[in-house]
């Protein structure tokens, strides 16, 4: 691999831009010396166009150019690529070195072109180039990472809905919207009927899977809009916001019915139908976050007396 200073330029793609085909010339046999990738333009239109076609890592451009100029090149540039521009002219009174970096471009050479002095520009943009990309691919990872971390942290590791702490937050913002503009809050309380003798017959581990099967057939039965969580152990809560009674009614009797269809096989030779028994209250306006709960969580002990596998809202 060839190196120069300790940097690739292996990959590295340089398009030169200049309506002197002597001056593109020189700089281009020199840089292809050196093992870097060049192009040629011989102005700004033009210079685009291959940069369409082609990924482009530095540009050096001429600013006085026909039909387009070294400028215009330069901003057209920090528009619309991810490349780094060396601007050079021979019209130094015509522009600041402070002109010329403000409109974009990573550094800028007198006329005429030294071509060790412009060598070294070079690889000090690609050192910068690859500094700032390193800095963005770990500014990337941390993000990647916090998201990771915040995700963790409100999730429940088994069933992978959201755990309580996310759901006491989360249903506090419901209640606050619902006031606010007077729209629908429902709320359904689920708990696995049996679920300890199932535990102390067959064994946590297949206890775990029943939890497992109840999330999936939630997460199934409700909206983008919906939230699930599992609130305790063989316990669970649905907040479906836009949502009256009613139609809470509809979509846990969806739940109860789908989960009853589902078969686990906790031992050999075994197949079982586990039931739910979910309660159900409708958002009164004002009422408080632990009398919205306690409602629904009334309704599903309720329901269980009644016999379990049933919804019951009321």
């Amino acid at each position: 691999m060839n190196k120069k200073d300790d940097i690739s330029v292996d990959d590295i793609h340089i398009l030169v831009v200049d309506d002197e085909e002597s001056i593109r010339d020189i700089i281009r046999e020199s840089l292809q010396y050196e093992g870097y990738s060049c192009t040629c333009a011989e102005d700004g239109l033009k210079a685009l166009h291959i940069m369409d076609q082609l990924s482009v890592d530095v540009v050096i451009t001429d600013i006085q150019m026909p039909n387009m100029d070294g400028i215009e090149l330069t901003k057209a540039i920090k528009e619309r690529f991810d490349s780094d521009v060396i601007v050079m002219t021979g019209f130094v009174r015509d522009f600041t070195y402070e002109e010329i970096i403000e409109i974009g471009a990573s550094d800028f050479i007198q006329k005429p072109i030294g071509m060790k002095e412009l060598l070294i520009r070079i690889k000090r943009v690609i050192k910068e180039r690859a500094i700032f990309a390193e800095r963005n691919r770990a500014l990337d990872a941390l993000r990647e990472s916090q998201k990771k971390y915040q995700e963790l942290s409100i999730t429940d590791g088994l069933t992978n809905l959201y755990n309580s702490r996310h759901f006491y937050q989360q249903l506090k913002n419901e209640i606050e919207r619902s006031n606010r503009y007077q729209h629908p809050l429902t709320l359904l309380m689920l708990d696995v009927d049996d679920f300890k003798q199932f535990n102390d017959t067959f064994g946590h581990l297949e206890g775990d899977k029943v939890l497992v099967g109840l999330a999936d057939v939630i997460q199934q039965s409700i909206r983008r809009i919906d939230s699930a969580y599992r609130y305790g152990g063989e316990e669970f809560t649905v907040i479906l916001p836009e949502t009256d009674g009613t139609r809470g009614l509809h979509v846990a009797e969806r739940i109860r019915s789908e989960f009853k269809k589902e078969v686990f096989s906790p031992a050999k030779g075994t197949t079982v139908h586990v039931s739910v028994s979910i309660g159900i209250a409708q958002y009164i306006s004002e009422e408080v976050l632990k009398e919205f709960i306690k409602r629904a969580d009334i309704n599903m002990y309720k329901a269980k007396r009644l016999g379990k596998d049933q919804v019951l809202f009321g």
